[in-house]
């Protein structure tokens, strides 16, 4: 029974608003099914409709496909602990929901540089961009940006997973994030906190400068053009990228590049439901909402 105990963490979740969990369980649930409807019919009108047939959307349909990935990893054991009010989860499903987790936001962070990196040919080389993307160079990118981090987040996980916990075992999160589990090791955590901004800067850093980088270049052609119309039809094109990215970076590299000391459980709880919930719920809306193609898509099916 001790070693059972020793074996296992509580996930607090939003035990702190006891009155609040029936509430917040229709809401998550609404938000899950909103997320997997939207996503999905994105991911299959760029599969169906022959006008969709472009790297653009072959990234889109990809991208899509992560998100419910990506979400399926944190919201149904939430919904379960809210439903169900059992908080526990063994120290194997902890570490398999944090791996799966790092794993699908480093894939993430990667495909947003690539889908950044295809509207900068797009835009910046017009003649080439047949030439440059074509569906085998696409198929290298989207597989690179799934299997690069795989050895990473494996043995990151590992390496978080090996340290002693002696202190409390709840976790004061929704999900079995670095920062609330770090903070019940015993001993000395540096060398763990030092790999955190490590993987951090190769995963999030690099590939947001990389984005920056596409859209200065972008930008500096766009401005260039002789008329406000292919000025307003060019930024049109970028701008939905744009505010995915900036919501998804935005709030994963506040997390996880804070300074351990500034890491506060409330905020850290309300960044990563912009990361992990709401970035993939606003990004089929952002994507259809502004982008023509996808409304006569939607329309057709």
């Amino acid at each position: 029974e001790n070693l059972t105990e020793m074996m296992e963490f509580a996930l607090l979740g939003f035990a702190d608003m006891p009155h609040l969990q029936w509430f917040l369980f229709g809401l998550f649930l609404v938000i899950y099914i909103i997320i997997l409807m939207s996503n999905g019919t994105i991911f299959l009108i760029t599969k169906m409709d022959p006008a969709l047939q472009t790297p653009m959307y072959f990234f889109l349909a990809n991208f899509s496909f992560l998100e419910i990935c990506y979400v399926s990893a944190t919201l149904p054991r939430m919904l379960m602990n809210l439903g169900t009010q059992r908080r526990r989860i063994s120290m194997a499903a902890c570490a398999t929901q944090m791996c799966f987790v790092l794993l699908f936001g480093g894939t993430e962070s990667l495909l947003l540089a690539v889908m950044a990196y295809d509207r900068y040919v797009a835009i910046c080389n017009p003649l080439h961009y047949p030439l440059v993307m074509n569906h085998r160079v696409c198929i290298q990118l989207v597989t690179g940006s799934w299997i690069t981090g795989i050895p990473v987040m494996i043995g990151h996980t590992y390496q978080i997973f090996s340290l002693p916990f002696c202190r409390s075992k709840q976790i004061n999160h929704f999900f079995c994030d670095i920062p609330p589990i770090l903070k019940l090791a015993c001993g000395d955590t540096f060398v763990n906190e030092m790999l955190v901004y490590i993987v951090t800067v190769l995963f999030v850093m690099f590939p947001f400068l990389l984005i920056l980088g596409s859209y200065s270049k972008i930008i500096s052609i766009i401005l260039k053009l002789p008329s406000a119309t292919s000025q307003a039809k060019a930024f049109s094109t970028c701008s939905s990228h744009l505010m995915v990215v900036v919501l998804f970076f935005g709030s994963a590299i506040i997390t996880y590049l804070r300074p351990n000391t500034r890491h506060s459980e409330g905020t850290d709880k309300v960044l990563s439901l912009f990361y992990t919930i709401l970035t993939p719920m606003f990004n089929p809306m952002i994507y259809s909402l502004r982008n023509k193609d996808v409304i006569m898509a939607l329309k057709k099916l």
